[in-house]
């Protein structure tokens, strides 16, 4: 790619008035400006990873206006819409399955924005979701050139390195829950729950013994971090993976003999009472709370579950109130916090403990933006994890075992990420919507990629 002589006269110019103006010291920050710019401009796909792995350590710029995601996603938004203009890349690239329902899923999104219980609350989602549907675009337009097993990489050892932070020392906990750099354990959850495939495929694909280990204490890393968040949804999400997982590479297993057998018991007889031990107390009695739910959560046998079946009360209540376009975009905790609920489950009687979220995007989603919304938000990720299905059988049809394989885990990933979302208010989250990006992007180049002539025959 051509980099635009404009572009490079009119940082030039910055970096002399800078010079001559008050503030010498800024220039050297304009020139590696421009040499970020510059290579970005080369290798957009850089940006895009340098955005997904500094995810978990956004917990470091939460009190600044600009951050390290902030600048790189404006560069590229700024670096793409040249590109395009140019005609450096093609348009088609914006073409995508997914949206026939964002369109629709955007068009009552507005309706539902301009009747509005609170257009100031309204507005803020707006904003939060715009970062989302940036990242959208931007992930269809670079999609292709983006190296997988580097992502890989990337996510598994961000995570994990936010892990090992969490575990060993409070400073990243919250009240004894890891919670890394964000503000809340489920969150901090999702990421391990997303990361975990991932890393596991990098033990599988690792060239020799010293980066199996490598990879492999990763995954222990982000096993011990998923504990130390006590999350029961993580817990649960994270079994499903490992029987997917398995179920994936079940012809593997048939290589086990019986002399394998001993070995893998005297692992598990080392390994499970290990991780019971391990296993902090309150975890494990928040994981005997849930035998609460075939009876029904109360409040007094557990807050947890208490407060989450009152945001379903709450929210049953606003969709039968408006069924078609909701109440407005983001005014869930409005609408929560006037209810005898707020009250009982408010620690410290606090304002801003009053207004809560739904803490189940599908959930805020049908009642804030209504039932159609709704359908069409579930339809958008339904359509994601089949695109890739289709990109697996494709690589399969072909015989590339090694895609097919990395599309099962990245299958694993989004699919964690689309459970979790019925534990956390987070329709704006990034990894959500890169994901959804890249699975239309995967499936075209899986179908497009020629078959080989043993596909043939």
């Amino acid at each position: 790619m051509i980099f635009p002589l404009s572009i490079v006269s009119l940082l030039s110019l910055v970096c002399i008035a800078l010079l001559a103006s008050p503030y010498p010291y800024l220039a050297p920050g304009a020139v590696l400006g421009l040499v970020g710019f510059a290579v970005l401009y080369r290798k957009p796909s850089w940006g895009l990873l340098g955005i997904a792995a500094l995810v978990p350590f956004e917990g470091f710029f939460k009190d600044n206006m600009l951050s390290g995601s902030k600048l790189i996603g404006a560069s590229l938004a700024v670096i793409l819409m040249l590109q395009l203009a140019l005609h450096q890349i093609p348009s088609e690239r914006l073409r995508s399955n997914i949206w026939r329902y964002l369109i629709w899923f955007m068009v009552l999104y507005f309706l539902s924005l301009f009747n509005t219980d609170d257009m100031g609350m309204s507005l803020g989602h707006l904003r939060e979701l715009g970062v989302g549907l940036i990242l959208f675009v931007i992930t269809l337009l670079i999609g292709r050139e983006l190296n997988l097993d580097l992502f890989a990489r990337l996510m598994t050892l961000a995570v994990s390195t936010t892990c090992a932070m969490a575990m060993f020392s409070s400073k990243f906990q919250d009240q004894g829950r890891a919670a890394g750099l964000l503000e809340d354990p489920n969150a901090f959850a999702l990421l391990i729950a997303f990361a975990i495939p991932l890393g596991l495929l990098l033990v599988i694909r690792s060239p020799n013994l010293w980066h199996r280990l490598f990879w492999g204490g990763c995954c222990l890393l982000l096993l011990g971090g998923m504990t130390k968040t006590e999350s029961r949804s993580g817990l649960v999400v994270l079994a499903l993976s490992l029987l997917i997982g398995c179920w994936h590479y079940r012809a593997q297993l048939k290589r086990i003999r019986p002399r394998h057998l001993g070995f893998a018991m005297l692992g598990a007889a080392i390994v499970i009472p290990l991780a019971i031990y391990a296993m902090p107390a309150g975890y494990l009695a928040r994981i005997q709370s849930l035998s609460v739910l075939s009876a029904g959560a109360k409040g007094h046998n557990d807050e947890s579950l208490g407060r989450r079946a009152s945001y379903i009360v709450v929210g049953s209540q606003m969709i039968r109130e408006n069924p078609l376009l909701g109440s407005g975009p983001g005014t869930f905790p409005l609408h929560y916090a006037t209810t005898g609920y707020a009250k009982a489950f408010s620690a410290n009687r606090k304002i801003g403990d009053l207004y809560r979220r739904a803490h189940n995007t599908y959930l805020e989603i049908f009642s804030e933006l209504g039932v159609p919304a709704g359908l069409l938000f579930v339809g958008m990720l339904g359509l994601g994890l089949y695109n890739l299905i289709r990109a697996r059988a494709a690589w399969m049809l072909r015989r590339d075992w090694q895609q097919a394989d990395l599309m099962t885990h990245l299958g694993v990933s989004f699919l964690s990420l689309t459970l979790f979302l019925m534990f956390l208010s987070a329709p704006n989250q990034k990894y959500v919507w890169i994901m959804l990006a890249m699975t239309s992007v995967l499936r075209l180049k899986a179908e497009q990629a020629p078959l080989t002539k043993e596909a043939r025959a």
